[in-house]
């Protein structure tokens, strides 16, 4: 079969898809890459199908007789059991919470890094240093050091003011969990706004002080407009991550006190249970979930390198 091509327009002949596809000089840039998409396939989207087809039968390890095709009614008992239903909706406060918490203060860290003073690399250095630990480390470092009701650092400065001796994770478990991944997670948002700060047009800044805007308009009509997709990226990327976590529920709480969120109910579910279709089915709506929260997030991004070349 013959080659063909389209007509443009301005007249002109464009070599049609096929033709494009089957070109020698195209094959010569995509045949490297070809091992890697096929590790990529094979590792992620493979294992993904499979998830998939359990997530729609009826497999429980403790009935090995009593397997089979189910449809929809796994996904459906996610929003209907009621520890399932508990779960996606501690996934998402928890997900809402942390975010919007850690982006605000992530902001302000990261207005007061942005100004120049002496010893501004190591401050930087050491604001960042929480979210380069792994992150059971911090888990363990926040439920041994911090919450520990005999030994910890919360209740040793309560000592020093004869306040009250508090179980800090049986008495508040949600927000134990949250305040030690606002702690983590702070850093993260404050380096995604400081680019931003530091992304700021300075003409714009020099005219807006020339004509006397006193620093709160500055950063109500200028910095935070300015900030807004860094705003959105971190929310979104933030989101993908936290909507995943299971190291931190895991080890403070083991998913215990009105804590367990869905990733922790998967391992439940799974290792519990030993219903792999349900799991699975859990599973796949953690996947989608992020799925379309980074779909969000990679517009984001494209749209800012759109702006960053449009200038």
């Amino acid at each position: 079969m013959a080659l063909t091509a389209t007509p443009t327009l301005t007249g002109s002949v464009r070599p049609s898809f096929r033709a494009r596809w089957l070109a020698k000089d195209g094959w010569v840039r995509r045949a490297p890459l070809l091992p890697a998409l096929l590790f990529v396939i094979v590792l992620t989207q493979l294992p993904f199908v499979a998830t998939l087809v359990i997530s729609l039968m009826r497999w429980n390890s403790n009935y090995p007789d009593d397997i089979g095709f189910t449809g929809f009614s796994n996904f459906s008992k996610v929003f209907t059991d009621e520890h399932l239903r508990s779960a996606v909706f501690v996934t998402i406060e928890m997900t809402v919470v942390v975010v919007l918490v850690s982006l605000l203060l992530g902001l302000g860290v990261a207005l007061l890094l942005n100004r120049h003073f002496f010893g501004r690399g190591i401050v930087r250095t050491l604001m960042i240093a929480p979210f380069l630990i792994v992150p059971v480390a911090a888990a363990l470092f926040w439920k041994h050091g911090i919450y520990n009701p005999v030994y910890g650092l919360l209740n040793g400065l309560l000592t020093l003011v004869h306040g009250p001796q508090v179980d800090w994770i049986t008495q508040y478990p949600r927000l134990a969990v949250d305040v030690q991944l606002i702690w983590q997670w702070t850093p993260f948002m404050m380096l995604i706004l400081l680019a931003g700060l530091q992304s700021r047009p300075g003409e714009v800044l020099e005219a807006a002080a020339v004509d006397g805007a006193s620093p709160w308009k500055v950063f109500r009509f200028i910095t935070v407009p300015h900030l807004r997709r860094y705003l959105e990226l971190g929310a979104l990327l933030g989101s993908v991550y936290i909507v995943q976590n299971f190291d931190t529920v895991y080890t403070l709480t083991a998913g215990a006190l009105g804590t367990a969120n869905l990733p922790y109910q998967v391992y439940e579910t799974l290792y519990s249970a030993n219903d792999y279709g349900l799991a699975s089915a859990q599973g796949v709506i953690v996947v989608i979930g992020s799925i379309l929260i980074a779909t969000f997030a990679l517009r984001t991004v494209s749209t800012l390198f759109t702006e960053e070349v449009s200038r």
